[in-house]
């Protein structure tokens, strides 16, 4: 995939796996992941198979990350930002209280900027 060519934004870096990447402000996750040609976001819980985004608006949940050590982030709902660190999620991830972002609802992209 390639990136539409569009008026040049700020960037900013973000970890993934240990690596630095540049990221546009205002990409999505799997957005800038795919733009350096990462697309092996998770695995599945079943299967063990690669997965990866495929709707890019939330509804299928093949885009499934662990982002600052929280698991089961939907990398195409969540705007990149500076210093984030991101890891494939293998299989599935714990749930409950232990697995939250402390109550915080994590914000997702602002379709209207």
């Amino acid at each position: 995939m390639r990136r539409i060519e569009t008026a040049e934004a700020p960037t900013i870096v973000i970890e993934f796996e240990g690596r630095d990447i540049q990221a546009r402000q205002g990409d999505s996750v799997a957005a800038a992941l795919i733009a350096v040609g990462e697309v092996a976001l998770c695995t599945s819980p079943v299967s063990g198979a690669e997965r990866g985004p495929f709707c890019m608006m939330g509804v299928c949940f093949d885009c499934m990350v662990e982002i600052d050590g929280v698991p089961n982030r939907q990398a195409c709902l969540t705007p990149v930002e500076s210093g984030m660190r991101v890891r494939r999620q293998r299989g599935a991830a714990a749930l409950g209280p232990e697995a939250s972002a402390g109550g915080v609802i994590p914000k997702v992209l602002d379709i209207d900027s």
